[in-house]
């Protein structure tokens, strides 16, 4: 029986990560994945002629955020971002860029101008009490806000608070807007992440600034660069809410999802196995410590990190104190739907890049991906990816069909283009950010055993969320005697 360092389980993003920065601190991991393919939710796959992603994604935080921290200390092969683009809301009558700072704010004439003002003032009074440093984690966004406003107004701000957190505004944090649309700002930089981790040589180590210019066209490693240089300084909320651009460090990966996911493989050292539809039965504890796991046969190891949903360790695990597992049923899940459809020639609708969203009754949120790229979608089509936060109560069939309505309401011409039509119903995230919603702690209550993923942080979304669960569990496991 071969021993390993660290076991893995799980091979979506988050667990990738946790083996690829593990290994290149001198352990020997094994991987265990119940599926056949790897990458999770960040992965990409053809349907016929188009590369589809899981999901649409659009990747944050890449000037100084944790995903740019792991590619620096940590990556042999570099993913290649394209700059994102703009966020539009998309309404019968206009197209629009969503506002990201006071002085957008008073010319977004998609909501009434007397709403415009009274959001103003919330989203200021946000700010300033965020800025005291009081902690809005517990208020939801609809307390916060005044109760004489519109239902289009009602209705953007519950689109955004869906897309941001999964749930209603009457679920979601005002904590979770702030952050969420990088009025707060969460960076990482190599001091604070050599000080978390401490200092390895990998292979290729390249600077924050060496991956820019590599990763990107010269004039946007420039315009990025130039960025850099005025957020360097020490912006307050209040600053930011005159200045901010939500999309100031987010990209999309040419080639799609898939091109970030080969490129964690293709850096993983030779110290890492993988074994693919492999799923873990039990994880093993002797004497109050890991020992290892039992999936098609015993794998030994002192060290185990778990990357599946939190809510599913307790049947993995036996005698975990029933206080711990009644904290993870506190976990909330939720549900997306997103419909890719191909289309037979690039529409004028989608002659952007970036995104748009729809807030009007069943929102969505909108990206046509291939305008990053051409070779996601064969020559002159257009690939557009639809992504819906359904109700788990409904039946799927009821969700497709109203979310076909949307879009058919929204893009009235866009159903005689159509060419290739796909559907995808996932839980994006592993925990959604409410206000009663838990998240689990990386540490167990089994030495040696830990957890990381999408439920043990809440900042960000998706990838980058997930990177910022590895850099956490990285910085305990230091704390711990277990990282070097």
């Amino acid at each position: 029986m071969t021993k390993y360092d660290v076991i893995v389980v799980g091979a979506g993003v988050s667990g990738l990560l946790a083996a690829l920065t593990l290994s290149k601190h001198g352990k020997k991991v094994l991987v265990l994945e119940k599926e056949r393919y790897l990458g999770g939710n960040c992965n990409s796959y053809m349907v016929d002629g188009y590369q589809v992603d899981t999901g649409a994604h659009a990747i944050t935080h890449l000037i100084e955020g944790p995903l740019p921290r792991l590619i620096d200390n940590y990556f042999d092969f570099l993913p290649v971002f394209e700059d994102y683009g703009h966020y539009y809301v998309r309404t019968e009558n206009s197209f629009t860029k969503v506002p990201s700072n006071l002085k957008d704010f008073v010319t977004f004439d998609v909501l009434p101008r007397k709403d415009r003002l009274v959001l103003s003032q919330a989203l200021t009074k946000a700010l300033t009490l965020s800025s005291f440093g009081v902690d809005l984690s517990d208020q939801s966004v609809y307390e916060f806000l005044p109760k004489n406003l519109c239902k289009d107004t009602y209705d953007f701000v519950d689109t955004i608070s869906g897309f941001l957190s999964g749930k209603s505004m009457k679920e979601t944090s005002a904590q979770r807007i702030l952050s969420g649309s990088s009025f707060v700002r969460d960076s990482i930089t190599q001091e604070q992440f050599d000080a978390m981790v401490g200092k390895i040589e990998p292979k290729k180590r390249q600077s924050t600034e060496s991956i820019l210019s590599s990763i990107l066209p010269y004039h946007l490693h420039a315009s990025l660069q130039a960025r850099m240089d005025r957020v360097a300084r020490p912006f307050t909320s209040l600053e930011r809410l005159a200045t901010n651009k939500v999309n100031y460090s987010q990209g999309y990966p040419r080639k799609g999802l898939k091109a970030l996911l080969n490129a964690i493989l293709y850096s993983l050292p030779e110290t890492v196995d993988i074994k693919k539809e492999c799923e873990v039965k039990s994880i093993l504890v002797q004497n109050g410590k890991i020992s290892g796991v039992e999936a098609d046969e015993i794998y030994s190891a002192d060290l185990v990190i778990y990357t599946g949903f939190a809510t599913e360790l307790p049947g993995l695990v036996k005698d975990l104190p029933p206080a711990y597992n009644e904290e993870l049923k506190g976990i909330v899940h939720t549900k997306s739907l997103t419909v890719w459809l191909g289309l037979k020639e690039e529409l004028p609708e989608f002659n952007y890049t970036g995104s748009e969203i729809w807030f009007k009754d069943f929102a969505y949120w909108a990206m046509p991906i291939s305008n990053y790229d051409p070779s996601l979608a064969p020559k002159d089509r257009q690939l557009v990816g639809f992504s819906f936060v359904i109700d788990k109560e409904q039946t799927e069939e009821h969700e497709l069909k109203k979310a076909y309505d949307t879009i058919f309401r929204a893009l009235p011409n866009i159903e005689k283009y159509i060419d290739m039509q796909h559907e995808q119903i996932m839980i994006p995230e592993k925990a959604a950010v409410t206000i009663d919603g838990k998240f689990a702690e990386i540490r167990t209550p089994v030495k040696n055993l830990y957890i990381a993923g999408t439920d043990t942080d809440k900042r960000s979304m998706g990838i980058t969320r997930a990177s910022y669960s590895i850099i956490e569990l990285l910085k305990i496991l230091n704390e711990d005697g277990n990282l070097h």
